[in-house]
């Protein structure tokens, strides 16, 4: 494979990542926005977007070659569980935070692999490694503490899916390098 096949494939699966992002990222902002939304509503919210954030990252997945097999780990995970929950909407808040938490723990897992497995620079795995971590330790708060206050709760789903949405964004536009070229050109023209 040459560099430019190469850059392509990275920039194909950063493409997959900053999409999962800003689904993310809109995900967090619509439960911020409509703190008195229903059960069901929040269900077929989680639903749609696990299962869209699934669905972009398996269209991605045939368009890869390096990080085939995280990214369709990580989609096929996700659209599963849109699938499961839009077929159970009926679905009790208590097994819905417990789905929600299980979610988050195995994104988290896979989100950590990932940092090591996919073709990204050091600084892009530390990120992804701290996403996967933050979702690892919400996924654990979801399953310890189920039955906090509706509002906290809510809050605390946002809260992660903005940080978990943002983080992912950084990593697909490359952040960490981009500062640091800055940086790098700044103190070159101080000199």
């Amino acid at each position: 494979m040459d560099s430019s096949d190469a850059m392509s494939q990275l920039m194909r699966l950063r493409w997959a990542i900053g999409i999962n992002g800003a689904l993310s990222v809109v995900f967090g902002a619509l439960i911020l926005t409509w703190p008195d939304i229903s059960l069901y509503a929040l269900t077929i919210l989680f639903g749609a977007y696990t299962l869209a954030s699934g669905v972009v990252g398996l269209w991605h997945t045939f368009s890869v070659k390096q990080g085939r097999g995280w990214l369709a780990l990580w989609s096929l995970m996700s659209a599963g569980v849109g699938l499961a929950v839009l077929l159970w909407p009926s679905i009790s808040a208590l097994a819905l935070l417990y789905v929600i938490g299980a979610y988050a723990i195995t994104a988290g897992i896979i989100v950590i692999g990932g940092a090591f497995w996919l073709p990204v620079s050091n600084d892009d795995s530390l990120l992804l490694s701290l996403s996967g971590l933050v979702a690892i330790l919400f996924g654990i708060v979801m399953f310890a503490k189920p039955g906090d206050g509706a509002l906290v709760l809510l809050a605390l789903i946002a809260a992660f899916s903005l940080v978990f949405g943002i983080t992912e964004l950084v990593v697909a536009i490359g952040g960490p390098n981009i500062l640091r070229r800055r940086v790098e050109r700044v103190t070159r023209a101080a000199a």
